[in-house]
């Protein structure tokens, strides 16, 4: 349920933004990387265990649009990110979790240079929310909480994008766009075993997030 709703979110604002004036609204598709921080966050608040998610690509989706040559809105969206979990410290070496999200944000932007130049730079700053779901403990986890009745839950979060990249106009309609964004993504982890809690995370995601596209103005 929590997963159709997210999507069903991101699907209506894509639309919206669209519908709202055509003329001034282009669409980035392509690949998105997410890259988490590599430090650990630490388990139960013991510094010696904790956690640390690997990076993942999937199928981006942007919509930008222009209030006017300088200033626009973009919305980020892309298909679910899936991260393994691995220990770190004295846990290093376990898998302890695959978790997915979907982190839409929305940035505003200030481009530089004139409207008809064919190379156009930009900065921004934004907001995130990521929505995490299908939480799967792993085997490891299971064994070395002695028990198959183990669950792994993460809270929703807030936080701010600061963004820069670069369109490159290669036709009328058509163009590339890349952009690098810092995100701040941090979420509280619960795992329950026998339905108790066992083991509590502020996992911290912070990623640098890429993304490669071709762009289409309509």
């Amino acid at each position: 349920m929590k997963t159709k709703l997210s999507m069903a979110l991101l699907t209506s604002s894509l639309l919206a933004l669209s519908a709202a004036a055509q003329a001034n609204v282009s669409v980035n598709i392509g690949a998105i990387n997410v890259n988490p921080d590599n430090t650990h966050s630490a388990i139960n608040e013991n510094s010696a265990l904790g956690l640390n998610p690997n990076s993942n690509t999937q199928l981006g989706i942007s919509v930008d649009y222009a209030f006017n040559q300088q200033w626009f809105l973009q919305l980020i969206a892309a298909t679910p990110f899936s991260h393994d979990i691995h220990g770190a410290g004295g846990l290093a070496g376990n898998k302890i979790a695959n978790i997915k999200h979907l982190p839409p944000s929305l940035v505003a932007q200030y481009h530089f240079l004139d409207s008809s130049s064919a190379f156009r730079p930009f900065i921004g700053v934004g907001v995130n929310y990521t929505t995490f779901f299908d939480e799967q403990p792993s085997q490891a986890l299971k064994t070395v909480l002695g028990t198959a009745d183990v669950e792994v839950k993460l809270e929703d979060s807030f936080g701010f994008v600061a963004q820069l990249g670069a369109n490159y106009k290669i036709a009328e309609k058509w163009g590339l766009h890349a952009m690098v964004s810092v995100m701040d993504i941090e979420t509280d982890s619960t795992v329950y075993a026998d339905g108790a809690q066992a083991l509590t995370s502020s996992v911290k995601i912070d990623p640098v997030v890429a993304m490669f596209a071709v762009k289409y103005h309509f």
